[in-house]
C-alpha cells in the first residue's frame, strides 16, 4: 500500500505558475517533465520557446489546503469560493488567458480530503490510475489526486532544562527567613552583671534546659514566693472545719426544690374574694 492510499501524505497547500527555477518560490515543487517524458513547458504557441511551468507547495505553515482544482475558459465565470492559481513569473512574462486554472483553498480543519498530488501528461490518451483528469490546457493534460491527508503533529515548545528539573523536584522551595535587626552591644554595669550571674548559678540545676542554653530562664527566676498565713488553712486551724462544712452540703434536685419552695398563693386569692363590707346603719347610729 502506498503512502497516499494509507493516508499518510501531506496535502497540496498552494498551486502556481512560474517562469523557471529562479522565480519558483521557496518550498514549491516545479513540474518540469511530464509523466510521459516530455518537457512540461507551457507556451502560447509552438513558435514561442519561453513559457512557464506548473508548481505546487505542501508547506503546512499557512494552515490552508487546496481541496479542489478546476479548469475554466475565459468565457466562464469563476466558481464561488475559487481563486486563480498564483503567478510567480518574470516581469515581462504572462499567462495565456484563453484557459485558466482555479483552485479552492479552505482551512485545514474544515475538510477531511484534499488534493494530494498534481501530475501533467503530454498525450491525452495516456491514463493515470487513481488520478482525476481535470482537462487539457495549452496542449497538456492536467491530473490531480484527492484523498485523506495526515494532519501535522503539534511541535512541543522548547523549555529550559532548569525549569523542568525544578518542576520535577518534590521539595518545595523554602521561604526566605526574615531579617532580624542587629542588637547594639551596650555596656552592662558591674553590679547588675554580678547579680545576674548569681541568679543563673542558683537556678542552674532547676531551670537549665536539656541543651545547656539559657533560654529557659524567665523574669520570675530568683524571686521568693510564699503563701500568706491568712490563706493557710493548716496554720489557723480552719482546714478541718471547712472540710466538715463541705461534706454537709446536700445537692438538691429540681423536684426537691419545687417541693420545698412551692407556693400556690391560695391565701391571697381567698382574701380577695371575701373582702368585708362596711354596714351603713351603724354609721347613722353613731351620729
Amino acid at each position: 500500500m502506498s503512502l497516499i492510499e494509507h493516508g499518510s501524505v501531506r496535502p497540496v497547500t498552494a498551486v502556481g505558475w512560474t517562469s523557471n527555477t529562479g522565480t519558483c518560490p521557496k518550498g514549491f515543487t516545479l513540474i518540469s517533465i511530464t509523466e510521459d517524458g516530455a518537457a512540461a513547458n507551457f507556451t502560447r504557441s509552438f513558435a514561442i520557446k519561453s513559457g512557464y511551468y506548473l508548481c505546487y507547495s505542501k508547506e503546512l505553515t499557512s494552515g490552508m489546503v487546496v481541496s479542489d482544482i478546476q479548469l475554466i475558459s475565459d468565457k466562464e465565470a469563476i466558481p464561488h469560493g475559487y481563486s486563480y492559481i498564483e503567478e510567480h513569473l518574470e516581469p515581462k512574462a504572462s499567462v495565456w488567458k484563453k484557459k485558466r486554472a482555479c483552485m479552492l483553498v479552505v482551512p485545514m480543519g474544515s475538510v477531511d480530503t484534499a488534493v494530494l498530488d498534481i501530475k501533467v501528461t503530454a498525450k491525452s490518451k495516456m491514463m493515470l490510475q487513481h488520478y482525476t483528469c481535470l482537462g487539457d490546457i495549452h496542449g497538456y493534460v492536467l491530473w490531480c489526486r484527492k484523498g485523506h491527508f495526515s494532519s501535522p503533529m503539534p511541535k512541543a515548545k522548547p523549555r529550559s532544562v532548569s525549569l523542568d528539573i525544578r518542576r520535577l523536584s518534590l521539595e518545595q522551595p523554602s521561604a526566605p527567613l526574615p531579617l532580624q535587626p542587629s542588637r547594639p552591644n551596650h555596656p552592662t554595669a558591674p553590679n547588675k552583671l554580678s547579680h545576674r550571674r548569681h541568679s543563673f548559678k542558683k537556678q542552674d540545676n532547676l531551670d537549665k534546659p536539656a541543651d545547656g542554653s539559657i533560654q529557659g530562664i524567665t523574669a520570675l527566676d530568683g524571686v521568693p514566693f510564699s503563701l500568706s498565713p491568712n490563706f493557710d488553712g493548716q496554720a489557723n486551724g480552719t482546714a478541718l472545719q471547712l472540710n466538715s462544712q463541705l461534706h454537709n452540703i446536700r445537692i438538691k434536685s429540681l423536684q426537691d426544690i419545687e417541693n420545698e419552695y412551692n407556693y400556690t398563693f391560695a391565701t391571697e386569692t381567698a382574701a380577695k374574694t371575701t373582702r368585708p363590707s362596711v354596714a351603713t346603719g351603724g354609721a347613722q347610729t353613731a351620729q
